[in-house]
C-alpha cells in the first residue's frame, strides 16, 4: 500500500536521527490554487516516507477567505483509506519530547461522516503504528483525530497498553458534535512518558465558531514507549473514512479543508 521513493526514506531516516529541529515549525501552502502535485507536495513537505492520495489526485490547493490558502482533501465515494479514500503522509520534525500540533480544518457543508474517519495528529518511533499495526513499547506511537457518527469527535491513539489492535478511542464530551462549513481549531499535545513509566501526557482542545477554546481530552497516564528510545518525530497528516471496511465509505462526494499547521513545545506537565 506505501510506495516509498528511495529520497523521502534517506531524508526521513537522517531527520528522525539528527538533534531537535527547532521549534516552532510550519507548513507553508505555497504556490497558486489549483491541482496539489506531487511535486508542488514535496516542497511544502519535504522529506516524507509515503504520498497516499498525492500522486492519485485527492488533494488540491484552495483558496481561502482572508487570502491564505487550504489544503482540501476530497474523499472518494465508496473507497476508504489513505491511498484510495484520502491522503496520508508522515513528515518529520526532528525528535522532541514533548509537542504540540495546530492546526484549522473545515468540513463541507453538507459532509458526510457516516461511521468515522481520520484526522491528522502527531507519532514518533521507527515505524507506523496505525492501521492495525499495534504498538509495543519500542515500535512506536501515533495519536490522531477521529470524527465520529452525526459528528462526534474522539482521539485516536495506538500506545503500548492498548487494548485492541486497532489502537484505542478516548471521546469527546458526549454534547459535542464538529460542525460542517465552518473553520474549527485544533491542538493536539504529545507529551513523551519517562521509561517504563505511565506518566505520559495526551491533550486535545477544539474552538469551535463563536466559541472559546475547549479542553475536549486529557491523559496523564500513558505509556507511548517501554524505554527512551524514541520521541515524537512526525506530524502524521492522514485524513479519510474508516475503518477497515466499505461500510465506512462515504456515499456522496465530501471533502475536508486544512490550514494553519504548526508544531510547538508542549508543556512538559
Amino acid at each position: 500500500m506505501r510506495h516509498l521513493s528511495s529520497l523521502c526514506t534517506l531524508l526521513l531516516a537522517v531527520s528522525l536521527h539528527a538533534a531537535d529541529l527547532p521549534l516552532p515549525i510550519t507548513v507553508n501552502l505555497a504556490g497558486e490554487p489549483g491541482d496539489y502535485t506531487v511535486e508542488r507536495w514535496k516542497q511544502d513537505w519535504p522529506g516524507c516516507e509515503f504520498e497516499d492520495g498525492v500522486k492519485e489526485g485527492h488533494v488540491q490547493l484552495k483558496a481561502r477567505e482572508d487570502g491564505q490558502k487550504w489544503l482540501r482533501v476530497n474523499y472518494a465515494v465508496g473507497q476508504i483509506g489513505p491511498e484510495q479514500g484520502g491522503a496520508g503522509w508522515r513528515w518529520p520534525i526532528g525528535k522532541h519530547r514533548a509537542a504540540e500540533l495546530s492546526y484549522t480544518l473545515r468540513f463541507n457543508q453538507d459532509f458526510d461522516f457516516v461511521k468515522g474517519g481520520k484526522l491528522p495528529g502527531l507519532c514518533g518511533g521507527p515505524e507506523n503504528v496505525s492501521g492495525g499495526r499495534p504498538a509495543d513499547g519500542a515500535n512506536g506511537f501515533s495519536a490522531r483525530l477521529m470524527w465520529r457518527r452525526d459528528g462526534r469527535g474522539e482521539a485516536y491513539v495506538y500506545h503500548k497498553n492498548q487494548p485492541e489492535k486497532y489502537g484505542e478511542s478516548f471521546s469527546f464530551p458526549e454534547d459535542f458534535r464538529f460542525p460542517t462549513g465552518k473553520p474549527i481549531g485544533v491542538r493536539l499535545a504529545v507529551v513523551m512518558n519517562t521509561g517504563g513509566q505511565r506518566d505520559g501526557i495526551l491533550r486535545v482542545w477544539i474552538t469551535l465558531p463563536g466559541q472559546g477554546e475547549r479542553q475536549v481530552v486529557e491523559r496523564k497516564d500513558m505509556e507511548w514507549r517501554s524505554a527512551e528510545t524514541f520521541n515524537v518525530d512526525s506530524l502524521y497528516f492522514e485524513t479519510f473514512h474508516g475503518g477497515n471496511d466499505s461500510t465506512w465509505a462515504p456515499t456522496k462526494p465530501c471533502y475536508t479543508e486544512f490550514s494553519d499547521f504548526k508544531v510547538v513545545k508542549a508543556k512538559s506537565q
